[in-house]
Parts: structure tokens; C-alpha cells; sequence
């Protein structure tokens, strides 16, 4: 009760993602779903029943639910609350427009290991479909080469589908753009042809250099830096528009990312070229004056990393009074940079002004001005929501529902 109590006091009280939700009724204290979390204490024992207890700590690995004996756990995302939009699909992973199909993170499932196994779903629906009578048809088209992308196109390389995937960027989707070192798997994984990743947790290099090895092994051929515009209903399925040509294809899976356009602060000087928007290398930072902006695990790791730079001066500036969306050891490593003064923390802070060498925050009702030669804002992106609706897919918002 206790490490549920702090929790809520300091505002973490919500999780943040796919989450469970134990029926009392139900549930028979049985500790199963405690031993079954691999991120620790998320759960707890109060009064003999189950309960959230890390509520923002939990990321959706869904293996308490598997492990209940009395089926007490259903997983459901945002709460009464706070709502999360997703894109509407069926247990099949199509979309509510025939023939679209949506896999991975855009569909709420961040988790690697999941995004893997919707993506290999996703395909073996695909697969059962009748295919294109057309000869210039192909069967499937990817969008996307994540975790998801990636797992999908395997599957398709296995079942001899006619497919291309396109990527916008480089292997790895978002993967790609995580900070150096992050540890970005916690649970293993089947990727089709290769089979079991036996990976618990590894590196962010060294799952991408895998995935690399993957595809040069298998021939898998990827279109990198090609970006889908448009996709437009066809008689028989779609045409869709990159930036270098268009393809006809009988089914489109969505493998891409949540983030969508960044987030901006929409405040002067935002547009200055020391602005960026992720921060893949903290060592290019080295010696510099960097205000990092934002409470997730993105920014929160970003700042500690940062601050872990010799001669770096970093301040964190977040709006709220709580890092209310990230993990337990991200706040951590920022509470003992903070401690060890490697680090400023700006709670109930808002960029108001970014300079060429200075930034101004507001903070606490008073004005801040710190020296700066960079801004990183991890506030998160906008769900490519328009791009969705485009194409017909529908938008819902999730209040603790399934």
C-alpha cells in the first residue's frame, strides 16, 4: 500500500500505455501475475488482491494477464482520465478499411517483442487473403522496416508473397533514433525464417546491427529513404505514392511509428538550427550548455546521458510537478545526476524564448534566462492522424478500454 501510495503522490498514478486492469472479484491473491512482470514491482499484493502499484511503469508486456489462473486481468489503454488515440483494427489487424492493415506502435504496442509478433499476425492474415488477380499487383505493400516492418516482411519473404517495404528513413524505424546505448529489449522474440531471438535485453547498436545481419542472411530487400505520400483506393487495392514512383498493391500494412511530426513548443526562436528534436549521440554535445525539454523517458534519458558528458551543462525543464511518464530508473539516474550537480532540474517550467545563445523559462512564476548552445525537446509527436483519415481509417479515443 505503501509503494502504491508514494506513487500517487508524486503523480505517477496513471500508467501511460496498454496496461492491466485486475477484476477483485476475481482475483485470488495468488502472486502469479507478481512472478510473471519482467519489470519488477509493478504489481502488488493489497489486502490479498492484485493491484497496479508502478502504475507509469508499466509498458503493456501483457504476460500477467497470460499468467492468471482465474482470467482477473484484461489489458486495456488510457484511463478514465487520460485518453489514448489509436486507430481502429480487428483481431486480425485490419483496419476498419478493407484490405489496410495497421501493425506495431501505431497501433499501441511499443513493446518490441510485440510489435514483432503483430507484425508476423498481421501477415499471416495478408497471406490468407485471395491474392491479385492482377500481374502488375503485388500482394502486399510495407510501410515501414521497425521492429513490426521488419518481423512483417520477413513473413511475407517467407510465404513467397509479392511485396515491397519502403522505409523513410534507415533500418530500424524508430529503433534507429533511440540515444546511444539504450537498452531497447526486455523479453525474447520469434522473428519469421530466423526464429527465437534470444536477446532479454540488448543494446540499441547491437539489436540494429542484428537486424542488419538479418537481412543481409535472408536477401530481404528494403527501399530506405523512400517515403509513402499518398494511398488511394483502387479497383482491386491500392495505389500508393512514394517519393519515387507509385505501386499497385491487393493489401498495405502500416508498420510505421506514433511520433509522427514532432512536437514543437510553438515558441520564438524555435526554428534556430541548434533546435533538434531527438538526441541520438550525447557525445557531439560534449562542453556545451544543452537545455533538454520534456518529462518522458525519451527526455529523461536524453538529460542523463548528457550530463554523463565531461565539461556539459544540462538543464531539464518540464512542465509538470512530476516526471508523471517515465521509469522508475530514468528518474533515478536524473535525481542522482541532479544530486551530484551534473544536472538542473526545472520542474513546473515553460520554455517561453530560445535565443541565439541564450533560452528564457518561466519557473515557478519567475523568469529564468540559462547560457545555451542547444535545445533537445522531447515533448513527443503528433499522431499522423491525417494521414490516417486520408485513407479512411477511423480514429478512436481509449479510456480504459481494450
Amino acid at each position: 500500500m505503501a509503494q502504491r501510495n508514494e506513487a500517487i503522490a508524486a503523480g505517477l498514478g496513471e500508467p501511460t500505455s496498454l496496461h492491466p486492469v485486475i477484476d477483485p472479484v476475481l482475483c485470488i491473491g495468488c502472486k502469479a501475475c507478481l512472478s510473471a512482470c519482467p519489470e519488477g514491482d509493478i504489481i502488488g499484493l493489497i489486502n490479498n488482491k492484485a493491484q497496479l502499484v508502478e502504475p507509469s511503469n508499466c509498458i503493456g508486456h501483457g504476460a500477467c494477464k497470460t499468467a492468471c489462473p482465474r482470467g482477473a486481468i484484461s489489458l486495456v489503454f488510457g484511463t478514465e482520465t487520460r485518453g489514448v488515440e489509436l486507430p481502429v483494427t480487428q483481431p486480425d489487424f485490419q483496419s476498419n478499411v478493407p484490405g489496410l492493415y495497421i501493425a506495431g506502435e501505431l497501433g499501441g504496442m511499443g513493446l518490441i517483442r510485440n510489435a514483432i509478433e503483430q507484425g508476423r499476425q498481421a501477415m499471416e492474415a495478408i497471406a490468407a487473403t485471395p491474392p491479385s488477380r492482377l500481374g502488375n499487383m503485388l500482394d502486399v505493400l510495407i510501410i515501414g522496416s521497425g521492429p513490426a516492418g521488419l518481423s512483417a516482411s520477413l513473413s511475407a519473404l517467407e510465404k513467397n508473397l509479392r511485396f515491397i517495404t519502403v522505409e523513410q528513413g534507415t533500418l530500424g524505424g524508430t529503433v534507429a533514433h533511440f540515444p546511444r546505448g539504450k537498452v531497447v529489449m526486455t523479453a525474447p522474440a520469434v522473428l519469421p525464417i530466423i526464429g527465437q531471438v534470444k536477446f532479454k535485453e540488448v543494446g540499441k547498436e547491437e539489436l540494429l546491427r542484428f537486424w542488419q545481419e538479418v537481412v543481409e542472411q535472408t536477401g530481404l530487400e528494403i527501399n530506405f529513404q523512400e517515403r509513402v505520400e499518398r494511398v488511394t483506393p483502387v479497383t482491386g487495392g491500392f495505389s500508393i505514392q512514394t517519393t519515387r514512383t507509385t505501386y499497385l498493391s491487393r493489401n498495405v500494412l502500416l508498420a510505421i511509428g506514433r511520433r509522427g511530426t514532432p512536437r514543437r513548443l510553438d515558441v520564438p526562436g524555435e526554428d534556430l538550427p541548434k533546435v533538434t528534436y531527438r538526441m541520438i549521440d550525447p557525445e557531439q554535445y560534449r562542453g556545451q550548455h544543452v537545455l533538454v525539454v520534456g518529462g518522458g523517458d525519451s527526455a529523461l534519458e536524453a538529460a542523463a546521458s548528457l550530463a554523463e558528458e565531461p565539461g556539459t551543462r544540462v538543464t531539464l525543464s518540464y512542465r509538470n510537478e512530476a516526471f508523471g511518464r517515465a521509469k522508475t530508473k530514468n528518474r533515478r539516474r536524473v535525481e542522482e545526476a541532479s544530486t551530484a550537480g551534473r544536472l538542473e532540474v526545472l520542474l513546473s517550467s515553460q520554455v517561453t524564448q530560445i535565443g541565439p545563445d541564450r533560452v528564457s523559462l518561466t519557473y515557478r512564476n519567475n523568469v529564468v534566462v540559462r547560457r545555451n548552445d542547444a535545445v533537445i525537446v522531447c515533448v513527443g509527436g503528433i499522431l499522423p492522424t491525417d494521414f490516417l483519415r486520408s485513407m479512411g481509417i477511423e480514429i478512436e479515443t481509449k479510456y480504459g478500454t481494450a
